[in-house]
Formats: structure tokens, C-alpha cells, sequence
């Protein structure tokens, strides 16, 4: 795994754009959507439920079907390969495994292990579906920006994309009741230099008080 430094984050955080031309002959491995998907599950999650999934299309064929689903992005059929991240409204039914493995790696004791598990049985089933589907929307909002600046840092492009019919593609990939999905995103090799983008200034969005 590549150190960055906080000049090189700067760095990538600028240069990170959304890319909507792909070179269709450049094709990923398998092993480095892996590594970024991997080091992208570093990223915070409520409670630590890590709610996330995530469909990575390789296939051609199922690229195209997919992008009739999704108006017509062209991105969809010319990047290596769309990463399709859901969310599991069920996350809660992971505490037990997720939390014997953080005693297990020494990061808490049996019986810190115990009463977290406990509160977590009790808190998330009782809560509304929206409100553990918001948990998860928000949660995959954070790895999706963590996994697209590691893919910069890689050498990679990327673009999200919300603009899909969420009900088609739940149909078309047979999603289980408990996971919907949140958003795509294309990665591969630029074929055109992104366009840039301005920023409001600080003072039209933050108050310090």
C-alpha cells in the first residue's frame, strides 16, 4: 500500500475529477478493483455496521443492459468496470461477527464486546426502515468518496452516478429485500480531460459561532 502524505492527499483531492470518457480498451484487473475496495472499508461507519455492499460489472454485455438502465451514461459501457454500492437496512444482523473480530484483533475487551452487541439488538431492528436505510445512504456516501480518491491515487478515474432507475436495477441484479442501491460508479482510464468545476467560498456555507 502506497504512504501518502498530507501534500500528496491534497494533491489527489484536487486532481480527482469526474470523468465521463473512457478508454474502452483499458481493462482492470480483478485484483485492483479488490485492492480498492478493500482499503476503501476503512472508511467510518455507524456503529461500525459497515453497511455497505457492492456489485462490481466487469461483463460487457451486462454493462450494456445496464446502462439502458441508466439513461443512456455512456461511462457506463466504455469504463473497466461500474462499481454499483447498496446499502443493507439488515446491517445490524452483522454485530456479532463484526464485533467478535475486533476482540479478536485486540481492538476491545469480551466485555465491552458484549454490551455493544446487546445495544445494538436493541436499537437498530426497533428503528423505521428510512431511518436505517438513511444510516446506511450516508454510510456508503463515505466509503464512495474514500474509494474513489484511492483509485485516483492508483491512477484511476472515476465518475458517481444517482441517475439510474433504483427499482430496474434491484430487479436486474435480484437484490435481496434488505439491500437497495445507492449510487454507481464508473472507473477506468480517462480518454478527455475532465472539466473543472467552481466552489462557493466559505462564507456562503459555514457559520463559525
Amino acid at each position: 500500500m502506497t504512504t501518502t502524505t498530507t501534500k500528496d492527499l491534497y494533491t489527489i483531492m484536487h486532481e480527482r475529477k469526474s470523468v465521463r470518457k473512457y478508454d474502452p480498451t483499458f481493462k482492470m484487473t480483478q485484483k485492483e478493483l479488490e485492492e480498492i475496495l478493500t482499503e476503501a472499508t476503512s472508511a467510518p461507519s455507524s456503529s461500525n455496521l459497515q453497511p455497505w455492499r457492492f456489485i462490481v460489472i466487469q461483463d460487457d454485455a451486462t454493462k450494456k443492459e445496464l446502462r439502458a438502465i441508466a439513461n443512456n451514461q455512456e461511462q457506463i459501457e466504455t469504463s473497466s468496470a461500474v462499481i454499483a454500492v447498496l446499502g443493507d437496512a439488515e446491517m445490524y444482523k452483522n454485530v456479532e461477527k463484526i464485533y467478535t473480530q475486533n476482540v479478536t484483533e485486540g481492538h476491545m475487551g469480551e466485555e465491552q464486546k458484549n454490551i455493544t452487541i446487546s445495544n445494538t439488538q436493541r436499537m437498530y431492528p426497533a428503528a423505521p426502515l428510512a431511518v436505517r436505510q438513511n444510516i446506511a445512504s450516508f454510510d456508503a456516501g463515505l466509503i464512495s468518496m474514500q474509494l474513489m480518491l484511492i483509485a485516483k491515487e492508483k491512477g484511476f478515474d472515476t465518475v458517481t452516478m444517482g441517475g439510474f432507475d433504483k427499482v430496474k436495477f434491484a430487479e436486474r441484479f435480484e437484490l435481496p429485500e434488505n439491500q437497495f442501491p445507492i449510487v454507481l460508479i464508473a472507473i477506468g482510464k480517462a480518454a478527455a480531460p475532465a472539466f473543472g468545476s467552481s466552489r462557493l467560498p466559505l462564507e456562503d456555507i459555514a457559520r463559525f459561532i
